[in-house]
């Protein structure tokens, strides 16, 4: 899905400035299972502007250049209506972490425990956080993306801490 489809997504939820939704992709319910950047999305909006599928509203900060919050149109919210009638194109795993792991074989023996010990931690702790939060009031696709991404981490938890022989000299399936 491309950015500006992915920006008028986001302003479905509420106005926004560019840095407010770059948040929800870092931070936000996009964080488990997509990625933009501010590079992408400042060029994206301006075109959605001129396309009159996104209204923009400047306001006065002080001692700050002026804030720049978007909202959708009644267009915008017809154009990712439509983008949403396609199909979706196939997942791809991005994970430079993974070419890594990958190449375990060349890294040295504590940089690749480093590196390891980080990707499981960052998984418990999404593991944590997604577990964590609250269903309440929450529309059934985002819970049940929200459980997807709970479920995949899950996966990925268990999965490192079983087969942890396979990069460090143990047997798979033992977590040594």
């Amino acid at each position: 899905m491309d950015v500006k489809t992915l920006c008028l997504g986001v302003l479905t939820l509420g106005e926004a400035s560019g840095y407010e939704i770059k948040k929800q992709f870092e931070e936000g319910p996009f964080a488990y299972f997509h990625q933009a950047s501010f590079g992408s999305i400042y060029p994206a909006l301006g075109l959605l502007a001129e396309q009159g599928l996104v209204t923009c509203t400047e306001l006065a900060q002080r001692r700050r250049p002026d804030k720049k919050v978007y909202a959708i149109t009644p267009e915008g919210l017809d154009a990712f209506k439509k983008a949403l009638s396609r199909m979706p194109a196939k997942d791809r795993i991005r994970s430079e972490t993974m070419v890594f792991l990958f190449f375990a074989h060349l890294i040295e023996p504590q940089h690749l425990e480093a590196v390891y010990d980080q990707y499981l931690e960052f998984y418990r702790a999404t593991v944590k956080r997604l577990g964590e939060l609250d269903a309440d009031g929450i529309p059934n696709g985002r819970l049940f993306a929200r459980g997807f991404g709970l479920a995949f981490y899950q996966a990925a938890v268990s999965y490192m801490e079983e087969n942890r022989g396979l990069l460090f000299g143990g047997e798979a399936g033992t977590g040594e």
